[in-house]
């Protein structure tokens, strides 16, 4: 009996599609939300109100994913993308996943250390990560403002990379991810 290889797929498998658009499509929603937030002092509760569950679902979300990523076969890469383009996507991979790990873990140290109840909805409130302390608050509260913006140009990055790889090589990087059917 001999074995055969395993031959890789054209598309990544469809529960790490699904984490990705989710993920996608949360992300965008946090990071427009955290713009509102600061430039709208009128709103500035209800989005508080949206911006801390859904952190935590981003979080939650995150650890799913990666887990699902551990343990699935992932298709190859566009014969069109050089070795070092590869080395590129990958470490834009885990840029991605340690932001989407590190930042709602600084906000929520951030609210820990400015004494600030971390309710979800209505009564579930997640328990303190930190004492209560000023000095840290205010350096945890930078860190997430700057985590923020490293994860919107990480993002804008693996955007660019994709539009480039879509539109002007045509070699099929999107259709590895499209939930929808695609041609060959």
């Amino acid at each position: 009996m001999t074995s055969q290889p395993i031959q890789a797929p054209a598309r990544f498998p469809l529960s790490m599609r699904i984490f990705h658009w989710l993920m996608a499509v949360m992300v965008l929603t946090m990071l427009f939300i955290g713009v509102w937030m600061v430039a709208s002092f009128k709103h500035y509760h209800v989005l508080v109100a949206i911006h801390r569950p859904l952190g935590v679902t981003i979080l939650v979300v995150a650890a799913l994913r990666f887990a699902n990523r551990l343990r699935s076969v992932l298709p190859p890469f566009p014969a069109t993308m050089s070795h070092r383009e590869r080395h590129v996507a990958h470490l834009s991979e885990l840029t991605l996943y340690g932001l989407l790990f590190l930042q709602p873990l600084v906000g929520w140290g951030m609210l820990s250390a400015g004494g600030f109840p971390i309710t979800l909805f209505a009564t579930v409130h997640l328990p303190r990560i930190l004492p209560a302390d000023p000095r840290v608050y205010s350096v945890l509260r930078h860190a997430h403002t700057v985590l923020g913006y490293l994860l919107f140009a990480t993002f804008l990055a693996h955007l660019s990379g994709v539009l480039y790889h879509t539109i002007l090589m045509r070699d099929g990087l999107l259709r590895r991810m499209s939930l929808w059917p695609t041609q060959a």
